[in-house]
């Protein structure tokens, strides 16, 4: 471990912060209803997908808001070739490891045969994106209880790298995990991976089959070209026509389990819908609603109903900026905004301003202390940037564009409402060493996640002060992002060509590599600066 700048000590009264803050991290929402509940945030993901003709510039999207206490560092895991009867061993247990190296309280569940060769992908703590443009987001979905099965192999986290290390296509990477968990066994809860290339997206949701067998029920469906979906925690697939193998696919066993557990009865006249099947939860909550709603608000979608769609055409096409947009979303300037009652008077005592303190990221000790004084004063939705975030990603995948130029992951480390995004083309070799160790555990100013971390939690205890500087650093990165990738993109697709040699393909990777490394530093850098002055004015107390 580096030694510490003398400058960033945490000290006495930083160690007195984190406790004060550590109530920050405990929204979740109650999957029913929306609202918030003050618990641990563990399964609070949210996934956006974007079809090619709903995208501004005709790219694939998917993104991922690892929200909850998972781990933050990530790495480029390299192509590698591998001798005939080699076998890849499957972990349990990396989400929670403070470096790359961290092998404590890492498991091995089993064993498979490797492939002669895998290819390179960026190792967040959900696998996301590879040198093919093959991009995955993730949440969590829950699911009925009796379908878990620990003694299945995969933690979805193995089956995505596995996924992104053998399949270039979406649809491969399904029937790939299809193949997997019917011969291994899957032995994690629900969960939904939102699955995309250059072409198309899936939304993806498994569940384990329960303890009479290891294998697992899965449906996926394809998001229509020119439309939009979203999963965030809940269950979101209905009807599935089977006969349509170019929009629906699913395990053997979708239907005939949930008529076995008496889940769905084929003689009710009901149609069968995954969902109510594998869930019985209501399908959507507020942020899917919020999403849908605001991409087509002509559709009038009602929060009270008991279904929405599945997904929806925007009535405006989505750019990237949009989807970056999303992830930062708190609601507020709407009527589910949780702090627009939380008022004071002005100074002068003329008028009534929202509070300095007023944040969508207060502790719930806060929160239950203003709500005794005045109830119903916040009110606690569930908004899509939480400060439980470990990191988040919205990835694009670019026909247009050779592998290594057209992926590219949109990387967040903590709160997406407060970090800047930096760019982490598919060609990208190698990252900052900083980027390999968490801030889950301990402070540590080796550490890139901390940089942001320390700034956003400093940031929050008075955001009315704060909010202004972190808006306009975030805007200012992405605005230098969007002005000089098309350059960067056109440049390495230069250097490229057609790929057709060993030295051009490397020449490219090194020139986004640079490019991406650069862009990181300047974005830790400004982050770091942004603490210190936080400190400063807070230097006699919050």
């Amino acid at each position: 471990m580096k030694k510490a700048d003398p400058k960033r000590k945490p000290g006495v009264v930083f160690a007195f912060f984190i406790v004060l803050a550590i109530g920050s991290l405990r929204l979740i929402s109650t999957p029913e209803t929306g609202l918030a509940d003050w618990q641990d945030q563990e399964w609070g993901c949210t996934s956006i997908q974007v079809g090619r003709l709903a995208s501004a510039d005709g790219s694939v999207m998917t993104a991922h808001s690892c929200d909850g206490n998972y781990r933050q560092w990530l790495n480029i895991v390299p192509a590698a070739k591998h001798p005939e009867g080699a076998v890849t061993k499957i972990l349990m247990g990396k989400m929670h490891t403070e470096t790359s190296s961290d092998m404590r309280n890492v498991t091995e569940k089993g064993e498979v045969p490797d492939v002669p060769s895998t290819f390179a992908f960026l190792n967040t703590a959900y696998p996301c994106l590879n040198e093919h443009q093959l991009a995955i987001g993730e949440t969590t979905i829950g699911g009925r209880r009796e379908l878990f099965n620990s003694a299945g192999m995969f933690m979805i986290e193995e089956l995505e790298r596995l996924m992104l290390e053998r399949c270039t296509t979406a649809r491969e990477a399904i029937k790939l995990a299809g193949e997997l968990v019917k011969e291994y066994g899957y032995g994690d809860y629900g969960e939904c991976l939102t699955i995309a290339d250059p072409k198309e997206v899936w939304h993806f949701e498994i569940f384990g089959a329960g303890l009479k067998e290891k294998g697992a029920i899965w449906a996926a469906v394809r998001i229509p070209d020119d439309q939009v979906g979203i999963s965030a925690n809940i269950p979101r697939i209905g009807e599935l026509d089977l006969n349509d193998p170019d929009h629906y696919l699913a395990s053997e066993n979708v239907i005939s389990v949930a008529v076995e557990k008496g889940w769905w009865d084929p003689k009710s006249g009901e149609p069968f819908k995954f969902w109510k099947a594998y869930s019985g939860r209501k399908p959507f909550s507020i942020r899917e609603f919020y999403v849908l709603n605001a991409l087509a608000p002509s559709l009038r979608l009602d929060l009270n109903a008991p279904e929405i769609p599945f997904s929806v055409k925007p009535e405006k096409k989505i750019s990237v900026r949009d989807l970056l947009k999303f992830y930062r979303e708190t609601y507020e300037g709407t009527e589910y905004d949780p702090t627009k009652n939380l008022v004071v008077k002005s100074r002068s005592g003329s008028e009534l301003i929202k509070s300095p303190i007023a944040s969508p990221w207060m502790s719930r000790d806060l929160v239950t202390l203003i709500n005794t004084l005045k109830p119903e004063t916040v009110v606690p939705n569930r908004t899509i940037a939480i400060a439980a975030c470990a990191y988040a990603t919205v990835l694009q995948c670019r026909s247009w564009l050779p592998d290594p130029v057209g992926g590219i992951c949109w990387f967040a480390f903590d709160n997406p409402g407060q970090s800047a995004r930096i760019p982490i083309f598919a060609g990208v070799t190698e990252l900052p060493p900083s980027f390999e160790i968490c801030a889950q555990h301990r402070f540590r100013t080796d550490s890139a996640a901390w940089a942001f971390r320390r700034a956003n939690r400093l940031a929050t205890v008075r955001w009315g002060e704060t909010k202004e500087m972190i808006e306009k650093t975030i805007a200012e990165f992405e605005e230098r992002a969007i002005q000089e990738l098309p350059f960067v993109e056109k440049i390495a697709a230069s250097l490229y060509g057609k790929g057709e040699t060993v030295d051009r393909i490397e020449k490219t990777k090194q020139y986004l590599t640079k490019y991406t490394n650069d862009f990181a530093r300047a974005a830790m850098s400004k982050y770091w600066e942004l603490g210190d002055r936080f400190w400063t004015m807070f230097s006699r107390g919050f």
